[in-house]
């Protein structure tokens, strides 16, 4: 008996979403393993204490350079073919880091896997929003979050695996298994119905939203008539390009996106990624006991984010950022004030330590983490999908590594307490920006959602001047 088409449909959209959020695992797994392989990495390779610096941060600064280029790349090329080239990038990356004998040709073994993660982190949130139907679309690409903290677990686990063998370049080359799978995977997948519509490619966007539906043709129809009237209202205009992101018409839209990535790293996530360890020895903690307990919250981080998967097409998507907002609050607060009040080392100060931590993780995955990445795509109109969300991503990458590089420093000047109660500043900021600047995506089509935060009430737009 032969499945039906309607099963097949649907084990075909399993197939494209598994392999197009692989590039999360990727993701994931080349930011977590570093801090691991490092311990080992020294004992065979001299390294300055700026050179260290350059191998955990050559990965973000490869992933600016190759966020800024994706935008515009994955415009001309089209989403499938620029994750397949993502692919051959991190398995390039890879074998270099996992060869090299200087610093610098490990250095740029990093940047190289980082290009790699800059364009996952662009094209692989855009892939999936266009390809998902609307009713869980938000589901569907929240596997990109879902699969980079499967990766950050990973990697925790292979460094705790490795670390009796001191096994540094397996470390780093086991992550060149996911991407190989991911350049093959993505070969057999289709492109966007978006994309190919812009191209003038109608007949093959209606093959493959038919391999996507099903054999439903009224509903096939339905949606790319709504594509092609999105596309063809644009095109009445001009063809957009990335100066009129800035333009008094597209000027709030990008806020909206920059306010996304601006929050969600200032709100101290990277803070506790990067250096849950080093508060852990500081009250006490072994430093295997302190590796270990990284792996547990590493676990945290990946299961709070399954909830989310359901709960993003369900209560809505600034729901979750809101509740997301006060368990971050609360949790900063709390590691703030045990540190400024001078809570004396004890089973205390270890509960309030892990607890916060552990509450603080758990409404980021369960908030934050997988919801920037679904409404970044859904927010920007189709002709400068792309460029938008590369700019956003850029972003993303800088204020992520300034909070990286600056945590240290201010640190050691100021202390723990007043950073942490800084970031429960940020995590109220986010709130307000939740509730007064961002608008509800939930279950409306990219178009619906185009012409709201465009300010246009019919499907047919006029330009405005300049």
């Amino acid at each position: 008996m032969e499945p039906s088409p309607v099963r097949r449909s649907r084990a075909r959209n399993a197939l494209i979403w598994v392999f197009g959020a692989l590039g999360g695992i990727l993701w994931g797994y080349d930011t977590g393993v570093i801090s691991g392989a490092m311990l080992f990495i020294k004992q065979d390779i001299a390294l300055s204490p700026l050179q260290q610096g350059l191998v955990v941060s050559g990965l973000l600064v490869g992933a600016m350079a190759g966020a800024g280029a994706s935008g515009r790349l994955s415009d001309l090329w089209g989403r499938r073919r620029l994750i397949l080239a993502a692919a051959a990038v991190f398995t390039a990356g890879t074998a270099a880091a996992m060869l090299a004998t200087t610093a610098w040709t490990l250095v740029g073994g990093r940047f190289v896997i980082g290009i790699g993660v800059g364009v996952a982190s662009v094209v692989v949130p855009l892939y999936l929003t266009e390809l998902a139907p609307k009713h869980v679309r938000g589901g569907l690409t929240s596997l990109m979050q879902l699969l980079v903290t499967v990766g950050i677990f990973v990697a925790y686990l292979t460094d705790f695996a490795l670390s009796d063998t001191g096994a540094w370049r397996w470390m780093l080359g086991i992550g060149a298994v996911p991407a190989v799978l991911l350049g093959v995977g993505i070969v057999f997948q289709p492109e966007s119905p978006r994309w190919l519509v812009r191209r003038g490619r109608t007949e093959q966007a209606r093959a493959v939203l038919r391999r996507l539906r099903g054999d439903r043709p009224a509903e096939i129809d339905a949606e790319l008539d709504e594509i092609r009237e999105a596309d063809r209202a644009q095109a009445l205009q001009h063809a957009v390009g990335v100066r009129e992101l800035f333009t008094r018409r597209l000027r709030p839209v990008l806020l909206l996106g920059v306010g996304l990535v601006f929050f969600q790293n200032f709100i101290g996530i990277n803070t506790i990624i990067y250096y849950a360890p080093t508060l852990l020895t500081d009250i006490g903690f072994g430093t295997s006991g302190a590796i270990l307990a990284n792996v547990g919250i590493g676990l945290v981080n990946m299961l709070m984010t399954l909830p989310a998967l359901r709960l993003i097409d369900r209560v809505g998507r600034k729901s979750l950022l809101a509740v997301g907002s006060v368990g971050m609050l609360v949790s900063m607060l709390a590691l703030g004030i045990a540190d400024v009040t001078g809570l004396s080392y004890g089973p205390l100060l270890v509960a309030v330590t892990l607890g916060s931590i552990v509450v603080y993780i758990a409404s980021f995955a369960v908030s934050w983490g997988p919801v920037q990445w679904v409404m970044l795509p859904e927010l920007f109109p189709l002709r400068m999908r792309g460029s938008a969300v590369g700019i956003c991503l850029v972003l993303n990458w800088l204020f992520n590594m300034l909070v990286a590089l600056v945590f240290p420093v201010l640190l050691d000047v100021c202390g723990p307490g007043p950073m942490f109660l800084f970031f429960a500043l940020m995590a109220v900021l986010s709130s307000w920006f939740v509730r007064s600047g961002l608008i509800e995506t939930k279950g409306r089509s990219l178009e619906e959602i185009e012409r709201e935060v465009l300010g246009e009430s019919t499907s047919v737009r006029h330009a405005e001047p300049v």
